[in-house]
């Protein structure tokens, strides 16, 4: 019997030994050992699975807050927080401590949203759904709106809900989730006063909304123009002129140091190619009829290549640069990967700017139920790093992001949460958090940082 008691000693202390060894093991991990993997993918690591299915275990005893903070409800719910928070830092310790604006990193940002509270009702979230083309193909699909808060026009759900874009506690949500990112221009989609896309209203009125929020936590502004109405060179010099005389005297206005020392205001101009490059070289030409080169509203204007032949259309038009704007890779010419170092090569070769657009997928079902052979699958955030992979690549000056918020189309790397109601099942970033997309840019853009030192030295 004492033999028997004495034999379970040894197994016992043995085993508290093993057990304490694996906790001293475990502390000596480094933080960013719960990284999201190589340069082409996260590659779920064994311990960020077991986390996830530790988190998900315990999902119902654990209060949620905004900022994916963890109310620590019991000594094990404490654990799991712990555990989590010394493999991954915490979204609110990115936010305040270890991110710091990167003005090479230009997020396209859309604040057309609108609900009931701010706004007397729905604005976009009730999108309709897009009928194709060819009829005989558009009767196959559903028509109608979206019938928001529960069934709105997006694949995934916000973690903010249907949000209004008029409300400043979205707005500053949206400066703290960026600057979390370490994005450090914000891209934003812009008509002229009085006027909107076909399922908005007006917005230019939230634009010293913006650029105050955007000071606050160090951000810039630029502008995003849209193709509205009637747009030409006459009314884009008008517009241009607008923008600087109304908005460039505030801190967050940006303007971008050029390689001759110059620092000027950027427009990026969505959908230029639908304006023949003669019209644009009144405007931007310095021999042009309406040139606006040599004023005090000069600026950089990149322009949006879809196909090949652009790039040529784009250096005869005057324009500094070009972007590709669309998170589908293959989808064009431009916002094909492969495509990207020939593209750096025409500016490099013209002066002019590349800039590549970047996205974690693309799928715009909810909007284009027809369109679903041009949906991007995320694969839990590798297609975002291998496009972030492809990009530094080429050595571009700057990297857009496809996009903060653009819903409809699923590019956005705002916050989204699971959602299920009634029929409809929303898409999540599970089994990530959902300020992985955020972590992803911040890490990328840290990236950028360090391999830019080496291309200059």
């Amino acid at each position: 019997m004492a033999r028997f008691r004495r034999r379970t000693c040894i197994i016992l202390l043995l085993f508290i030994l093993f057990i304490c060894s694996i906790m001293m093991a475990l502390k000596t991990l480094r933080p960013d050992r719960a990284g999201f993997g190589d340069p082409f993918g996260l590659g779920l690591l064994p311990e960020l699975q077991q986390r996830t299915e530790l988190l998900e275990s315990k999902r119902s005893s654990l209060n949620k807050v905004q900022g994916d903070t963890v109310t620590q409800t019991s000594n094990m719910h404490a654990a799991v927080v712990n555990t989590m928070k010394a493999s991954i830092p915490s979204a609110n310790k990115l936010e305040g401590e270890l991110s710091s604006p990167n003005y090479n990193f230009h997020v396209f940002y859309y604040s057309w949203f609108g609900n009931p509270q701010f706004d007397g009702k729905y604005i976009h979230w009730n999108h309709p759904l897009l009928p194709h083309w060819d009829p005989k193909i558009a009767n196959n699909y559903p028509k109608g709106r979206h019938n928001p808060p529960e069934d709105i026009a997006a694949n995934f759900y916000p973690e903010l809900g249907s949000y209004s874009s008029k409300d400043t506690s979205v707005i500053e949500a949206h400066m703290k989730q960026m600057l979390s990112a370490s994005i450090g221009v914000i891209a934003l989609s812009w008509y002229p006063p009085g006027m909107a896309d076909e399922n908005g209203e007006p917005t230019d009125d939230l634009v010293p909304i913006i650029l105050d929020y955007a000071s606050k936590y160090n951000l810039k502004v630029t502008f995003h123009i849209e193709p509205y109405k009637d747009r030409d060179d006459r009314s884009m010099y008008h517009n241009v002129k607008y923008i600087i005389d109304k908005y460039g005297a505030h801190p967050a206005f940006y303007r971008h140091k050029t390689s001759t020392g110059r620092s000027l205001p950027m427009f990026y101009v969505y959908d230029s190619y639908v304006t023949i490059p003669e019209i644009w070289a009144n405007l931007l030409t310095v021999s042009g009829s309406q040139t606006i080169r040599n004023t005090p509203y000069d600026a950089l204007f990149i322009a949006l290549l879809v196909e090949e032949k652009h790039k040529h259309d784009i250096h005869r038009s005057g324009f500094d640069g070009m972007y590709t704007y669309f998170a589908t890779n293959g989808f064009s010419y431009g916002s094909s990967h492969h495509n990207w170092a020939s593209l750096k090569a025409f500016c490099d070769s013209n002066n002019l700017m590349f800039i590549p657009s970047v996205g974690p997928g693309y799928i715009d079902t909810s909007i284009r139920p027809w369109n679903n052979h041009n949906t991007r699958n995320r694969v839990n955030g590798k297609y975002y790093e291998t496009a972030f992979n492809a990009a530094l690549l080429v050595r571009p000056e700057i990297i857009s992001i496809t996009s903060f918020n653009e819903w409809h189309e699923g590019t956005q790397i705002e916050k989204a949460v699971p959602k299920k109601t009634g029929q409809i099942v929303y898409l999540d970033y599970k089994p990530h958090k959902p300020n992985v997309y955020l972590e992803l840019t911040q890490k990328w853009s840290e990236k950028y940082r360090k391999e830019k030192e080496q291309w200059l030295m």
